[in-house]
């Protein structure tokens, strides 16, 4: 990494708790590529992808160059904040550790890296070559590569566990199942497919979806494990069981590209983002359209006029107690929405932005550019209302069709399925 000090630490500056609870997102830490950018390779320097460990303990991030870095979170330098952040964290436990001496680790994949997704793994699914069996658990990454191959590597030492070949494209994106019994990991792909792999069987013969005809950006599996979405680069998103793997219905709203995609925490609750501009929240149980939210650009922060292209989403991430949405876009903004007011409450300058996503304990957003720099920056936070808890926890179980059927008010149950917000 490329930093002012000799150390080798992250860039930052230090902020008080006051300071990172309150006002517009700051940046807290930025971390640069130590490599000069390549013009001679395409799309070899950007950071199409970073991920946090579901535990928050480790950060990956797809430095360009062929590099995946993986840091042990809280950063060397910005300890001091996020401790402060997870102490706003009410009623969340944080399992966030120390660097406790766990160094970080750099993967040469030896491909441009596209897609990051972290999991667990359990020691009832260890392969009989490669996992030790004295090893009750681990924590892996999968990396989406340039030349359609899917690394699988261990966290803790950094070792490449094996390769899932089949695609024959950019693998775009990367989702797994939620659960440590689950090893399920779906990839999304230039060769216009979806694959889903079962790496308790070593990825072998992986099950194919078909049914977009354009290249494949985006694929997120929900939180309660129930249903898979998919966007290509087309007007419109898929929504797939993933018990049977079979289409269960097509969202069609957007008058753009649709580029990414993600869940709510309580799974009652499906975001798209597309290159018209507009993030539509969806019930993705019914395939009703609830809410859209339009980019508008903010003159003062722009030389683009009226150009259309300049709020074209790139990424979108819930957070995570499901109360907010942060965008980032190409009028060089990144944007945190309040779903209750459907309008953006906090903008922060990030120019270039390709990807962004919540730190799983709240309070701070990662952000990835074309240039392979990492920006984190700080969130809102908000304590959530028993009304909001109470829908979240139900929600994680019911179902749309369910909660309907129940004999309650009709306000109760326009609230529960996020008609009212």
């Amino acid at each position: 990494m490329e930093t002012p000090a000799a150390s080798g630490a992250p860039r930052h500056r230090s902020l008080s708790e006051k300071e990172a609870a309150e006002g517009e997102p700051l940046l807290i830490a930025e971390l640069k590529p130590g490599r000069p950018q390549q013009y001679d390779w395409k799309s070899s320097c950007e950071t199409w992808s970073v991920a946090f460990s579901p535990d928050g303990a480790w950060f990956a991030w797809s430095q360009g160059h062929c590099v995946v870095k993986l840091l042990p979170w809280p950063l060397e330098g910005a300890e001091q904040l996020c401790k402060a952040s997870e102490r706003k964290n009410q009623g969340t436990k944080s399992e966030t550790r120390g660097r406790s001496g766990v160094k970080e680790k750099t993967l040469e994949c030896g491909q441009i890296v596209w897609a990051l997704a972290f999991s667990s793994w359990a020691s009832s699914h260890s392969r009989k070559h490669t996992l030790r069996s004295t090893r009750t658990s681990c924590l892996v990454l999968a990396t989406g590569l340039n030349d359609g191959q899917i690394k699988i590597w261990e966290v803790q030492t950094g070792c490449l566990l094996f390769n899932l070949l089949g695609h024959q494209d950019v693998v775009r994106d990367l989702s797994f199942a939620p659960g440590e019994s689950n090893l399920i990991l779906v990839s999304a792909s230039r060769d216009k497919t979806l694959r889903v792999w079962d790496l308790s069987q070593d990825g072998e013969q992986p099950k194919v979806l078909s049914g977009h005809v354009q290249w494949v950006y985006c694929c997120c599996i929900a939180p309660d494990g129930s249903m898979l979405c998919s966007a290509a680069g087309e007007k419109s998103a898929l929504l797939w069981s993933m018990q049977t793997y079979n289409l269960l219905r097509k969202l069609e709203g957007h008058q753009g590209c649709v580029v990414s995609c993600e869940f709510s925490p309580d799974s009652a609750l499906l975001a798209t983002a597309s290159y018209d501009t507009f993030v539509i929240l969806w019930d993705p149980c019914t395939g009703e359209q609830l809410r859209s939210l339009c980019h508008v650009p903010l003159q003062s922060a722009l030389d683009h006029g009226n150009d259309f292209h300049a709020s074209s989403l790139r990424s979108v991430s819930f957070s995570p107690e499901g109360l907010y949405l942060a965008t980032v876009a190409d009028d060089r903004l990144l944007r945190i929405w309040a779903l209750e007011l459907g309008s953006p409450i906090a903008f922060a300058p990030v120019k270039n932005g390709l990807c962004c996503t919540y730190y799983p304990h709240g309070g701070i957003i990662a952000t990835g550019t074309r240039d392979g720099h990492t920006q984190f920056w700080t969130a809102p936070r908000t304590l959530s209302s028993l009304k909001h808890l109470c829908r979240k926890i139900l929600r994680g179980r019911f179902t749309t069709h369910q909660v309907l059927a129940l004999p309650i008010p009709k306000k109760m149950k326009d609230f529960l399925t996020y008609r009212t917000f």
